[in-house]
């Protein structure tokens, strides 16, 4: 027979967050910071770009070769790129930000998932066994819900 027979397999679980006033705040502040990054990062990337124009202008001819231009608007060009993803990053970032001022204290959100493994013999019910959260409030485990 099958008796004692069971596999060890690894499911996600779904960690929600409470929301209390010192999470808001924490991870506001996390997401302000890395707003804060990005900025910092465009500002660097635009001087890198400028300076690195200068340099090819100053040893090139006046007026400069095709060559010359080419290169600058390669420089221009990998800049704008950059800064484009720079910006987009940014705006995600703010969007989380809004998404999170806008909760509610007490609310359940999900933040983010786990694994863990379990059991899985016959007669057990698949659904329910992969179906297990942990809610947090303020970094301590609240409840586990779902089968272990």
């Amino acid at each position: 027979m099958d008796e004692g027979k069971n596999l060890l397999l690894k499911r996600p679980v779904i960690v929600k967050v409470i929301v209390t006033s010192p999470w808001k705040e924490e991870v506001q502040q996390q997401l302000q910071a890395r707003i804060n990054q990005i900025d910092s990062q465009m500002q660097q990337l635009e001087i890198q770009g400028n300076r690195a124009n200068e340099e090819v202008q100053k040893q090139s001819l006046t007026p400069p070769s095709p060559a010359v231009t080419q290169q600058i608007e390669n420089i221009q060009s990998q800049v704008n790129k950059n800064k484009s993803q720079m910006l987009e990053k940014k705006n995600q970032l703010l969007q989380q930000l809004q998404q999170v001022q806008l909760l509610e204290l007490g609310q359940e959100f999900a933040q983010g998932q786990m694994e863990s493994f379990f059991h899985l013999e016959k007669g057990d019910n698949i659904v329910k066994k992969m179906n297990v959260q942990i809610v947090v409030r303020d970094g301590i485990v609240e409840e586990i819900r779902g089968e272990i």
